[in-house]
């Protein structure tokens, strides 16, 4: 999104703010989008060739993803997320992977371990052409699908509280930011498995790993 080299926006491709809000959204996960930059609207309905309505719409969204701060009469920059505010948030995703894995669990069959799969596979296409905005994407969906399989609404509920927050986060200092994004696949490959092992105390605490970042080792 940075410069003048962003190509226009196709209106044949869908709703206007749809396509702005991907675009705006990816370039903060790349983090082309420095923490703290400001987001001026008439700048960026240029460079995409839009009026500054889907603009507007695309920031609203992102403001209420986490993902930009809005202030009235003083504009939107990108959020910008203090080392406490970050280690705060991976306490409760810890908590939350590690209920999650053991809902899981229980859960699992090879339906789910497909479904799973899917998403891997996914991750793996798009770090085998060194894209990590498509495999924080599908990271984030591995996750989710993981949290969907237990079941459990009130845990869906609070993971999609969070899950906004882990973009920005992970724009902050996530493994995939440093070239390892083939070893990241390998990393979701091991998860699945720990689930289809059929141990929740073991899924949890693999999952908990992962989610503290101590990825590489045994079984996360």
């Amino acid at each position: 999104m940075s410069g003048n080299a962003a190509p226009p926006v196709d209106p044949s491709s869908g709703l206007l703010s749809e396509q702005v809000h991907r675009r705006l959204r990816a370039s903060i996960v790349a983090g082309e989008l420095a923490p703290g930059e400001r987001l001026v609207e008439s700048e960026i309905a240029r460079r995409l060739g839009v009026s500054q309505a889907p603009v507007r719409e695309a920031i609203r969204q992102l403001h209420h993803e986490g993902l930009v701060n809005s202030v009235a009469r003083r504009g939107s920059t990108v959020a910008e997320v203090s080392a406490e505010d970050a280690r705060a948030a991976r306490r409760v995703r810890v908590a939350l992977e590690e209920l999650a894995a053991r809902e899981a669990v229980e859960a699992f069959d090879p339906a789910a371990r497909d479904r799973l799969a899917a998403v891997v596979a996914e991750m793996d296409r798009a770090a085998r052409r060194d894209d990590p905005v498509a495999v924080r994407e599908a990271d984030l969906a591995f996750h989710r699908a993981v949290v969907e399989l237990g079941g459990n609404p009130f845990l869906l509920r609070a993971w999609s509280q969070l899950e906004s927050s882990l973009y920005v986060l992970q724009v902050l200092g996530d493994p995939f930011s440093v070239g390892r994004l083939v070893e990241a696949v390998g990393w979701h490959e091991d998860l699945v498995a720990v689930l289809a092992a059929g141990d929740a105390d073991a899924a949890a605490a693999a999952f908990g790993r992962h989610a503290e970042g101590r990825v590489g080792s045994a079984g996360a």
